[in-house]
């Protein structure tokens, strides 16, 4: 794919800027939440084969590997930015809120199958990440020329 710097890539979802890096909050957790609900409904079909044929009970799978999809798109964000600690600390600050998050959501639901409560803190880990990530890094990369 052939990149114009200084110019917005055309076409896509989410939007991105020149540099590869995602245009808005709402693109990300978009994309994210339909990541998620797609690795969710995955797991749900694994699940129901494997439960059908013998192989397990229904709803014991973790849940939290429904955040695969979402992290891939985190991840593809980090690496747009250009090197250097605003990227690092971002992240890092957004994946300590984030797992926090997460893991006390997952708590609250430790109640439900395995998989519904890991797929609750699946959710709350990846809008807590983008909302801690996004603004974040724009900030410090701001504040660090």
């Amino acid at each position: 794919m052939t990149e114009q710097r200084g110019a917005e890539q055309q076409g896509g979802f989410p939007r991105r800027d020149a540099e590869g890096r995602v245009r808005t909050l709402g693109d990300l957790l978009g994309v994210c939440l339909a990541g998620l609900v797609i690795g969710a409904l995955a797991l749900v079909l694994f699940e129901w084969a494997f439960a059908s044929f013998g192989a397990g009970d229904f709803g014991h799978t973790n849940g939290w590997l429904a955040v695969i999809l979402p992290a891939w798109l985190f991840w593809d964000d980090f690496r747009a930015w250009d090197f250097g600690a605003a990227r690092v600390v971002a992240a890092l600050v957004a994946l300590a809120v984030a797992v926090l998050v997460g893991l006390v959501v997952a708590g609250l639901g430790a109640g439900f199958p395995a998989l519904l409560s890991g797929a609750l803190g699946a959710a709350a880990f990846t809008v807590a990440y983008a909302l801690v990530w996004f603004p974040g890094v724009r900030w410090l990369a701001r504040r660090t020329g």
